[in-house]
């Protein structure tokens, strides 16, 4: 015979399951957040996308074949791409523009990002 309980048990164990995936998904959104930072999402694909057709292309000159033209277009096309949205970024108010101005006052830098800069407007 099946023990059951009264419906308060069973919504009681539902509200302790919804406390935790509730409190899972705030981590997973943080860390998503926290991601974005560096990397804006939509560059972070399109550039998992870029990479993929250059792999398409690599795997046509792997075989001795001619790499065909709707590949080669669309490669042109997100080589364009790539340059619009590096600018975008890297324009006043950018994601990249943001964290150069942020890495600009390190002091232990390899590299010089100053010289990339624009003044803050107001200047």
């Amino acid at each position: 015979m099946k023990e059951y309980h009264e419906p308060v048990v069973y919504l009681e164990r539902i509200a302790g399951d919804m406390k935790i995936i509730r409190e899972q998904l705030g981590k997973v959104i943080n860390y998503m957040v926290d991601a974005e930072s560096e990397v804006p999402e939509k560059m972070r694909r399109f550039i998992m996308y870029l990479h993929d057709m250059h792999d398409v292309k690599g795997m046509y000159v792997e075989h001795g074949l001619e790499v065909p033209s709707y590949v080669m277009r669309e490669l042109e096309r997100a080589d364009d791409r790539l340059r619009q949205l590096l600018t975008e970024l890297h324009s006043d108010g950018g994601a990249f523009e943001k964290i150069r101005r942020e890495m600009a006052a390190d002091p232990l830098n390899r590299w010089d990002h100053t010289h990339q800069l624009t003044k803050p407007s107001g200047e």
